[in-house]
């Protein structure tokens, strides 16, 4: 079975002058040669996306789009017309965005956050502005210190909105954010608190989200930072518990928070030494 918008390996069936013929259990798909890579042959099997091309032809690329179907990505538009907007997803045929999946009109050169989807009535990958429509905190298919994937969605009074992999929204707090993020940022975090609807104020399930990972795999990673950063720099590095938060975060990436939790697990593991200038290393 194949599946349309994703990645797909197929078993090149025929090799003809204009590219590769893949097979799928009918007449085949389309590799165009621009895409054949360097002495694949019939036989072989190559991973490849599947889409439909300008003449709504199923088509095979090697090419890696921007965002596969189901995905939530930030893509430019590069045309507009009265119908809608084409977005560039990395792919030889734009994506398209119908006029009544927009929320506000979109403009060439804007940059817009869409969730890829496929078409009921065409069969055809289109993009859809009001990502909300497709999220749902109802049925939750994460726990709390869950490892999951995040996409800034909008920011809002007390943090940024956040997507959930791509199924749930979060909120991402100010107090928690330790770097510059913007709408469209994609990173790794993971699950802090969920607030079940019966229990929340608003009537509808919470989820607080924290970047990076829980507990002292956080820690861990930051140690790792601290004694490459101490490496780099002869052994000794001039921050301490009394340094300002600000100079902390501005050298290390971190937290003051989290800095100190790391160094005094660096220093347990006698691995550093704390003094009234810094921190040194310990050979």
């Amino acid at each position: 079975m194949i599946h349309v918008g994703e990645y797909n390996t197929l078993t090149v069936k025929k090799e003809l002058a204009f590219g590769l013929i893949l097979e799928d259990g009918k007449e085949g798909i389309l590799l165009p040669k621009r895409f054949v890579p360097k002495g694949a042959k019939p036989g072989d099997k190559l991973k490849v996306f599947l889409y439909h091309d300008g003449e709504d032809r199923l088509i095979a690329t090697t090419q890696e789009p921007k965002g596969i179907l189901g995905d939530i990505v930030l893509l430019r538009a590069v045309n507009v017309t009265p119908l809608g907007a084409f977005l560039d997803w990395g792919l030889m045929k734009d994506l398209f965005v119908p006029k009544s999946r927009q929320l506000s009109g979109m403009r060439k050169g804007g940059d817009y956050l869409v969730k890829i989807y496929l078409d009921e009535q065409t069969g055809r990958l289109a993009a859809s502005e009001k990502v909300d429509s497709y999220l749902s905190n109802e049925n939750l298919t994460v726990q709390e210190k869950d490892i999951v994937d995040l996409t800034v969605l909008r920011r809002t009074d007390i943090g940024y909105v956040v997507v959930i992999n791509n199924r749930h929204t979060g909120v991402l707090h100010f107090n928690e954010i330790f770097r510059d993020i913007r709408v469209g940022d994609k990173f790794k975090g993971f699950i802090k608190n969920i607030l079940l609807a019966e229990s929340s104020p608003s009537g509808e399930t919470q989820i607080d989200v924290v970047a990076g990972k829980p507990g002292y795999d956080r820690v861990e990673d930051a140690a790792e930072k601290v004694l490459r950063l101490l490496k780099e720099h002869k052994g000794h590095l001039p921050y301490h518990d009394k340094s300002d938060p600000e100079a902390i975060y501005s050298f290390f990436g971190m937290s003051k928070k989290t800095f100190k939790m790391t160094t005094g697990r660096l220093y347990k593991e006698k691995k550093i030494k704390l003094t009234e200038e810094g921190i040194d290393l310990i050979k």
